[in-house]
């Protein structure tokens, strides 16, 4: 077992363990700690606790101090410096004539790095615009190409279910959506109903998919052959949440019955077809 600390680096992001290194440490502290990317001021979400040396990605480093005065005041100045670095970037790139949207603009706690944020349809040449930030910042610049879930979970907002995006309140990272999942829950493949403000297919679509997994196991699928009561048919209609079945009978008579009032003879199989796929191709990440 190995004593350790959860610390996050941005509001909604991964959580990355270190060593208190024996110092008295509480969680809502400020530490700082030498990263891949250079020293760090982080937030201490998870407080002193042991784990399982299997659990933890060797080595452990170990927290350098918690955040003095002075640190916060870093902090802050180099806030005010990703500002004024964000203006500088987008008047270069205008000034270079490149097809990119700046997103955000990270300083490291030691100054030693300035990372731009980016969004872009296609592959961007940006060398001669590093060249131009380097000269003006004297420091290490480096740009990263981010998706456009990224960039709605860096800028935040609200959904349309009123509340502010999942992403930028607690997901710490993003979990595969696919169409499949928008089908299996009965949802209308319309892009404007199935898809975010980032313009890919909604988070939340993810929440419930072991739900409805569970219920298609015990539910006939639409174009299953059924015996019902009445006679034998073919579910054209299916309400998971409620077990309701609406099936066709031989006879042309439509019933709605309970799913466990009916023997399933024939299931069928949910799919996605090629059309359905091509219209909403883009929607997948």
């Amino acid at each position: 077992m190995t004593e350790i600390i959860g610390v996050r680096f941005k509001s909604v992001g991964k959580v990355y363990y270190f060593s208190p290194d024996g110092k008295k440490i509480n969680t809502g502290d400020k530490v700082i700690v030498e990263t891949a990317r250079g020293v760090e001021c982080g937030d201490v979400v998870l407080g002193p606790r042991e784990l399982e040396d299997s659990s933890i990605v060797a080595p452990l480093k170990p927290v350098m101090r918690v955040a003095t005065e002075q640190d916060l005041k870093t902090v802050e100045n180099n806030r005010k410096k990703e500002e004024d670095a964000f203006k500088i970037c987008e008047e270069k790139i205008a000034k270079h004539g490149l097809k990119m949207k700046l997103v955000d603009v990270e300083c490291t706690f030691d100054n030693n790095k300035l990372l731009f944020y980016f969004t872009a349809e296609n592959r961007v040449d940006f060398r001669e615009l590093v060249k131009d930030l380097a000269s003006v910042f004297r420091t290490r610049i480096e740009l990263r190409q981010i998706g456009v879930r990224d960039e709605a979970k860096m800028l935040g907002g609200i959904g349309v279910c009123g509340q502010p995006y999942c992403c930028s309140r607690f997901l710490g990272e993003f979990q595969p959506v696919s169409i499949k999942m928008a089908k299996e829950q009965g949802l209308s493949l319309n892009p404007t109903k199935i898809s975010g403000a980032c313009g890919r297919l909604m988070c939340c679509l993810k929440y419930e998919q072991d739900s409805y997994t569970e219920l298609l196991r015990s539910t006939p699928k639409v174009g299953a052959i059924v015996l019902a009561a009445d006679g034998k048919g073919t579910v054209e209609e299916v309400n998971l949440l409620t077990g309701k079945l609406r099936v066709r009978l031989e006879s042309d008579a439509v019933i709605t019955v309970d799913k466990n009032d009916v023997q399933v003879i024939k299931d069928s199989v949910i799919r996605v077809n090629k059309d359905e796929l091509n219209a909403l191709k883009n929607l997948e990440e």
